[in-house]
């Protein structure tokens, strides 16, 4: 909660500070600059960041991401310009070229991150065991968030795509909903998993009962949808498919939760254990009481980048995205078929992992 709270006060500060320093960037403009009167060329340098600023209506993080990132690519410009002229001894004259230049990369950029964000990758990751346990595919997904860069319509397109794979398994690792998703694109997406050939389960995220009640359905609603559509919900529990492969499902870790070992020491140990724990927290304990694999997302892969490096560093989160080895132990995390809040991806993109693990 403390890391945050941290987050919320630098995004709240560092996009008023950008407000404020883009305005000086602005009147850099000959065209604003060489308005005779000073006090309508302040105003005048406000109104392209109120344009910005007014992406707020649509979502505050995205207004503040998008502040950031324009301010940060000013400095950069500017810097460089500045080394430029100091090595060249050319002066800077009237046209302001590094606002150009930075303005240019803006749009280039976040462009580029409104894509990684909105095309879904496919990763594929194989592994080897010496347990006697055959063959298994699994498809996972997490962090579908509907409603921010998929709709209803829209993950009912990925599950098409996804159910083409031939898995045995789809996992859904958590966050399936967000807080403001509405009713239409929860109850299509359920009716999307009841049409794949697919056997589906599903683990709980932190935001899938919802954290302020604002929504049009509850969490029980979304449970009942699910299990209408033929999905299975692992709420600490496992499941054993395949008669060699074990699914583990965690409740989430913002819950109250049976602790791993109390999971996985009842299972056969000879058998392959799949455990499934949407925030990526405890892998060394997972691969202590003999999880084989651990399967997680959450961290939407740094999502902006370098946010994503906080939670590591503090020790919140085991891995940021990508495959983390734990002795005899793989533990992926995905970086998520979408995002929370934010229509842009900048350090990382979305996808969909696909797990072959052949066995004895």
């Amino acid at each position: 909660m403390s890391l945050w709270i941290l987050f919320v006060a630098f995004m709240g500060i560092g996009g008023i500070a950008a407000i404020i320093y883009l305005v000086t960037r602005f009147h850099k403009f000959s065209f604003i600059s060489g308005i005779p009167n000073k006090i309508i060329s302040w105003i005048v340098a406000c109104i392209p960041v109120a344009l910005m600023a007014s992406v707020v209506f649509y979502e505050m993080y995205t207004m503040i991401v998008i502040m950031l990132h324009c301010a940060l690519f000013f400095i950069l410009s500017d810097i460089g310009f500045a080394i430029y002229r100091k090595k060249t001894g050319k002066e800077q004259g009237r046209k302001y070229w590094g606002g150009v230049v930075a303005l240019s990369v803006t749009v280039i950029f976040m462009f580029g991150a409104w894509l990684c964000a909105y095309t879904i990758t496919r990763t594929h990751y194989e592994f080897t065991t010496d347990k006697s346990v055959g063959n298994i595919r699994i498809a996972m997904i997490a962090d579908s968030h509907l409603g921010v860069t998929l709709s209803g319509e829209r993950f009912a397109k990925q599950m098409e795509r996804i159910d083409k794979e031939g898995a045995d398994v789809l996992i859904i690792d958590g966050d399936f909903v967000d807080d403001d998703a509405n009713r239409h694109d929860m109850e299509v997406a359920c009716e999307a998993l009841g049409r794949m050939t697919t056997p589906v389960y599903y683990v709980y995220g932190n935001h899938d009962r919802g954290y302020y009640n604002t929504r049009e359905f509850t969490g029980e609603d979304l449970a009942a949808c699910l299990q209408e559509n033929g999905v299975t919900i692992l709420q600490d529990r496992s499941e054993l498919i395949n008669d060699s492969f074990y699914i583990v499902g965690r409740e989430d870790r913002s819950r109250s939760r049976w602790p791993i070992e109390t999971l996985l020491e009842p299972l056969d140990h000879s058998k392959y254990i799949i455990s499934c724990d949407h925030q990526p927290a405890e892998f060394a304990q997972e691969a202590e009481c003999g999880a084989d694999i651990v399967l997680s997302g959450h961290t939407h892969g740094g999502h902006v980048w370098p946010s994503g490096y906080f939670g590591y560093w503090f020790g919140v989160n085991d891995g940021i995205w990508g495959l983390y080895e734990y002795g005899n132990t793989h533990c992926i995390v995905t970086s998520g078929i979408s995002g929370w809040a934010i229509p842009f991806k900048t350090g990382t993109y979305s996808e969909y992992v696909i797990i072959d693990i052949h066995g004895k």
